[in-house]
């Protein structure tokens, strides 16, 4: 051992953890993107669809009533005609 035993724990040994289990596995046995077309797709698409009607609505009303606002304000920006037909 020498002076490290006078200069403290080495790190793994900081603390003895005693009736606790781990478990690994190595990442040759892992797979990367397991089952990613048979679940994912389908979990995406089921999702898509219980959000769409929350989500389509509010932005379909928002469009209108922009694009609406944005027809009156050009149609108010231009002058009236019959305003001006005595002026000549």
């Amino acid at each position: 051992r020498g002076d490290t035993a006078a200069m403290g724990k080495h790190f793994g040994n900081l603390a003895r953890v005693r009736h606790v289990i781990s478990y690994s596995l190595s990442p040759f046995e892992q797979q990367a993107f397991p089952n990613v077309l048979s679940h994912s797709v389908p979990n995406v698409a089921r999702r898509f669809a219980s959000q769409v009607l929350k989500v389509v609505p509010p932005l379909a009303l928002g469009y209108l009533i922009y694009s609406w606002g944005t027809q009156e304000f050009e149609r108010l920006k231009r002058k009236n005609p019959a305003d001006y037909e005595c002026d000549q």
